[in-house]
């Protein structure tokens, strides 16, 4: 029996879509079970009523600040996350003798600064948001310098089969100013210094979303990836329950042939047996292997079959048909 593939294959991946689907609502809830600190000065008094409840993962909102932040040089926005990249565009010549655009990476690099949150009535620091969950830097510039008109550069990149378009440089940000949502866990140093890191276990999250929005954001992926699963899972079923349906009948179908070809020959052999007095002892052998075997035809179940097909290759075919 052949393995229907193409129905495990969608119960696969119902199962692996009802697993996303498990993640997300739960992350949803433990997001709905994190205290909400609505002023970042109520923190630390929060952080000294419950110092024995560790960790402690809070959600908190404000705007970004820095001391020292980075300007950026493409855009003149001034962050404290910054992103640089830069592509090679060119066009290369193929085996089929066309030009095809096609792109390298040259330079990919991020500067960071210690930056914190801010709601104007107290500073929280925050630690590893690259890391974090939801973090989406904004695209301050994005710039396209072409290529010099060398000639001597363009014919050696013409003679090794390339044609240099320029560089585009994407320049990625978190500005100054931005309100963010940030989920994750607070510590307080010895100093009275609050910052919000990545809990050992539990949620990290950096949006530009509140919480509310991040939990009916959850929320709707969860019941997406629900809905997918049981779609697949119902395809992936039929799928299975029509191969097995159609491997029954073909075995129904082979056990209801060899019935009525070996009650055929039963039939037959009986009539020949009345028509004849006797059989010799290697005669009686060679009809019983008649009746075990019948020499019928499988159409009519009448006549005995005077052909057979035989299974040849295709250079044996092509051979037979040149003689």
């Amino acid at each position: 029996m052949v393995v229907p593939w193409g129905g495990v294959s969608c119960c696969l991946s119902a199962a692996a879509l009802y697993l996303l689907g498990r993640s997300s609502g739960r992350d949803a809830d433990i997001l709905k079970s994190v205290t909400r600190v609505n002023q970042l000065k109520d923190l630390a008094q929060l952080l000294d009523s419950a110092y024995k409840v560790l960790p402690m993962v809070v959600a908190i909102s404000g705007r970004v600040g820095s001391d020292t932040p980075i300007n950026c040089e493409y855009s003149g926005l001034r962050g404290v996350i910054v992103e640089e990249t830069a592509e090679q565009h060119f066009l290369k010549h193929n085996d089929a003798g066309s030009w095809i655009q096609d792109s390298a990476l040259m330079l990919s690099m991020c500067k960071e600064v210690p930056w914190y949150l801010d709601d104007g009535t107290s500073r929280v620091n925050v630690i590893g948001a690259r890391g974090a969950t939801g973090l989406v830097l904004t695209v301050g510039s994005e710039v396209f310098e072409e290529s010099g008109r060398s000639l001597v550069r363009g014919t050696l990149d013409y003679l090794q089969g390339l044609k240099m378009l320029g560089v585009k440089r994407i320049e990625r940000v978190l500005p100054t100013g931005t309100p963010l949502t940030v989920v994750g866990e607070a510590v307080k140093d010895d100093i009275g210094t609050i910052r919000m890191q990545k809990p050992h276990k539990g949620p990290f999250y950096v949006s530009h979303k509140t919480i509310d929005q991040l939990i009916a954001n959850l929320g709707r992926w969860a019941r997406w990836y629900r809905y997918a699963s049981m779609g697949f899972t119902v395809f992936g079923v039929y799928l299975i329950a029509k191969h097995a349906f159609q491997y029954i009948m073909e075995r129904k179908r082979h056990w209801e042939l060899r019935r009525r070809v070996l009650a055929a020959a039963a039939k037959r052999s009986s009539k020949e047996e009345e028509g004849s007095n006797g059989v010799s002892e290697n005669g009686s052998d060679n009809s019983k292997k008649d009746r075990t075997m019948p020499d019928l035809c499988v159409i009519c179940l009448e006549q005995e079959y005077n052909s057979v097909f035989v299974p040849r290759r295709i250079d044996q075919v092509v051979k037979t048909f040149r003689h």
